[in-house]
């Protein structure tokens, strides 16, 4: 997620189209702190792990 924000981010940057930007901003956001709650052993989205 976080890399398709970064993609949509440099899209819109270079083709001048705002939502493309707007879009990789959030997605880019968002990857972040699913990623980062990840590291920290929280369950995202309801995901259990049995071990």
């Amino acid at each position: 997620m976080i890399i398709l924000g970064i993609i949509l981010l440099v899209v819109g940057f270079l083709t001048g189209i705002g939502i493309l930007w707007t879009i990789g901003i959030i997605l880019a956001v968002i990857g972040a702190i699913l990623w980062i709650l990840g590291a920290m052993g929280h369950a995202v989205a309801g995901r259990k792990h049995y071990y």
